[in-house]
């Protein structure tokens, strides 16, 4: 039983939750606004545009090979990708997200994806990480054995033996609509080549 010193200290960060899994969309929004006047002032560089592959795919397919294994509420994920990290898709977003400010050579749009990721994903992460404690009794062993984000290179003889058993699963990832990563990937691309000069034009004209 948890005791009242330990609830009232647990009462602030539940309230920063709540008001983070609110702030998901409307700061999604807001970032995309600063991203389309980062693309209208600034043409972006092939270069760059092309080296941000080196990122925004590595993302999408580890969200997408996450996202196979991932029976929610039902049983806890430690195979796959979960035997690297415990946060496989946070860590997708992250390296997509890194992709597209690299893709703009934009410190502004770095620097407010960080601030977003800090400000919305850490307490996201801890209150999913209380839910699974609570529901999963072998949590505390899986978080003992897998770090929380940034992946260990190899697995231990116990994780490669639950990856062998586990397998990925198309339908999962038709179920949890992942391949919408992939469209909005697309569409930012596809800004990034042909809306980049209509917005160009539109900035010239408001000069």
């Amino acid at each position: 039983m948890t005791s009242p010193a330990a609830s009232s200290r647990f009462r602030p960060m539940q309230g920063w939750e709540r008001m983070a899994r609110r702030m998901r969309v409307p700061l999604g929004f807001f970032t995309a606004a600063v991203y389309l006047f980062e693309l209208g002032r600034r043409p972006p560089l092939p270069a760059a545009v092309a080296a941000s592959l080196l990122l925004v795919l590595p993302g999408l397919w580890l969200r997408a090979y996450a996202s196979g294994y991932v029976k929610k509420n039902q049983e806890l994920a430690q195979t796959g990708p979960y035997a690297y990290t415990r946060n496989p898709l946070y860590l997708g977003s992250m390296l997509m997200a890194a992709g597209f400010a690299v893709a703009l050579l934009s410190w502004p749009l770095a620097l407010m994806l960080a601030a977003g990721f800090a400000v919305i994903y850490i307490p996201v992460i801890a209150s999913e990480e209380r839910f699974l404690r609570s529901a999963f009794p072998e949590f505390d062993d899986y978080c003992r054995r897998v770090p929380r984000l940034l992946p260990r290179l190899l697995a231990k003889a116990d994780s490669r033996r639950e990856s062998a058993r586990g397998a990925f699963a198309f339908s999962l990832y038709l179920q949890h609509r992942e391949y919408n990563a992939s469209i909005g990937a697309a569409l930012l691309y596809l800004c990034l080549l042909w809306l980049r000069p209509l917005l160009a034009t539109h900035f010239q004209g408001l000069r």
